[in-house]
């Protein structure tokens, strides 16, 4: 037995591990019957909660662990690449989607019980979700891509459509399926064609033999655009990029808030990091890289629709948390202009993009966090009227979504702003200065719907006889309010050294 194989595995493994045991946990707990409860048998949310919540930071730590010894260091961690490759890019994003995962898990161990939807299974999706995460991350080959995908996606569909006796869920849940599934489909075939092109499925192997093709021999090209297409066309829809963010709002909207923020946070970031592996790791060289006849004006295209569609549709909408829905959208339009800075800046610009997702991640799970905090059952915080006056009568709620607004907004000194600048510095590092304008100017506009929340909260008064939103109370979700404000605070103060770690990272990929 290897034991620098089971190191180099151990987050995965010690995930993995976790949830089956926490599988066991759930069969066997007690349960009570709730005669409020949607679903009268109601299981132990709480105890599970927290230990989903340690499972997954037992994960991130074993693999900042690894990252301080070097992966480099353990003989016999390569032996299972290409199909899982353990390298500090699979570190870093094994890292933040346990951080993300846990805190989602968090904030579900306070709101399922206020909203009777106390159900212990709940939580092996979150785990289980997160290890095809994590192995998405660190696939280098197209069979151990989709396995993690849908692996990750199974356990999605099912958390979106939590809340079954609303038919708002069941609707999320069957629209995100079927365009899930689509995606996957696409992924799938593109990756056939590849094959069949190339004779490979491992990522490294495939670039290898585009960049050594030559004029009348080598792979049959007009197969690899198609695939390539496919392949970008499927990884939008994962990354919801307009115009294949037609499931967003609705799938955000109807699921579960918890959910809302796993699907934004951890399903966002794999894929992300599965777009970076695929797009520098297998089209890397030869002309597929150029800006003539590659993938960079594709998702040039993608990260300006995104970005601009998304910010103007947002700042129309009544619902905060369709609101933030498409603020996620936008988000992802942000980090496609990292993405294609890729092809001339390098471990500079995919550094950027990796410190972005990490900024972004512990923001958004704030953002949503405080929206749960806002309302307990029967006294929900929906719409901009329901948080009209909260700032002042709850000061503590009022200044938590603040703060995770201006970060989502790029207001300094907060993790959001280095994220957004690191950005924009690698755009126009690699001479992409529309990008960069457009960017900035996008980032003004989104000020307008997160500065709008704020003004509710503090200079608006509830209307004679509306709704009043009233904040829960939960040890869980405040746990992860101040986690993430630390981390929003921290990051934002010594932006440096994560974002070294970053671009460390993504050499390490490369």
């Amino acid at each position: 037995m290897n034991s620098g194989l089971f190191l180099g595995l151990s987050p995965l493994l010690v995930v993995s591990l976790g949830g089956l045991l926490l599988m066991v946990a759930e069969a066997f707990s007690k349960r009570r019957v709730d005669e409020t409860s949607d679903d009268r048998d109601a299981g132990p949310s709480s105890e599970l909660s927290l230990g989903t919540a340690v499972t997954l930071l037992a994960g991130a730590v074993f693999a900042a662990a690894i990252w301080f010894v070097g992966p480099e260091k353990l003989e016999g961690a390569n032996l299972v690449a290409p199909w899982i490759i353990v390298d500090r890019f699979t570190l870093f994003f094994s890292f933040v989607l346990c951080l993300g995962g846990a805190l989602a898990a968090l904030l579900a161990g306070g709101y399922l019980p206020e909203h009777r939807l106390d159900r212990g299974e709940f939580y092996p999706l979150v785990i289980f979700s997160t290890v095809g995460a994590m192995i998405l991350a660190a696939a280098g080959d197209l069979l151990s891509l989709f396995l993690g995908l849908e692996t990750m996606s199974l356990g999605v569909y099912a958390m979106v459509g939590f809340r079954r006796a609303s038919l708002r869920s069941t609707e999320a849940a069957v629209k995100y399926f079927l365009l899930g599934s689509f995606a996957a489909a696409l992924l799938l075939y593109g990756g056939a064609l590849l094959y069949g092109a190339t004779g490979h499925t491992d990522l490294a192997g495939i670039r290898e033999v585009i960049a050594n093709a030559q004029p009348g021999k080598g792979p049959n090209f007009a197969l690899v655009i198609t695939a390539a297409a496919l392949i970008i066309v499927g990884l939008a829809f994962k990354v919801s990029a307009v115009p294949f963010h037609m499931w967003t709002p609705d799938a955000y909207e109807g699921a579960p808030t918890p959910t809302t923020t796993y699907m934004a946070v951890a399903v966002k970031c794999a894929a992300f990091a599965t777009m970076l592996r695929v797009l520098i790791g297998g089209f890397g060289e030869g002309g597929l890289e150029s800006w003539a006849a590659g993938w960079p004006p594709v998702v040039a295209l993608l990260a300006v629709l995104t970005m601009t569609v998304a910010n103007l549709i947002a700042g129309q909408q009544e619902s905060v948390k369709r609101m933030l829905a498409y603020s996620s959208i936008a988000h992802a339009g942000y980090v496609l202009v990292g993405v294609v800075s890729t092809m001339r800046a390098g471990g500079d610009a995919q550094g950027s993009v990796m410190f972005y997702l990490l900024t972004y991640t512990v923001s958004t799970v704030g953002a949503f966090g405080a929206l749960i905090l806002m309302g307990s059952r029967g006294a929900e915080a929906v719409s901009y009227e329901d948080l009209a006056g909260v700032g002042k009568r709850h000061p503590a709620a009022g200044f938590a979504f603040s703060l995770f607004l201006l970060s989502l907004a790029g207001v300094p000194p907060t993790a959001g702003f280095f994220g957004k600048l690191y950005i924009v510095k690698a755009s126009i590092g690699a001479g992409l200065y529309p990008l960069a304008v457009i960017l900035l100017l996008n980032s003004v506009i989104s000020a307008y719907y997160y500065l709008r929340v704020m003004v509710y909260m503090y200079m608006r008064e509830p209307a004679p006889g509306a709704p009043i939103a009233k904040p829960m109370r939960s040890g869980y979700v405040a746990t992860a309010l101040v986690v993430s404000g630390v981390l929003v605070v921290v990051l934002g103060l010594w932006p440096t050294t994560s974002l070294q770690m970053a671009v460390e990272a993504a050499l390490a990929a490369r």
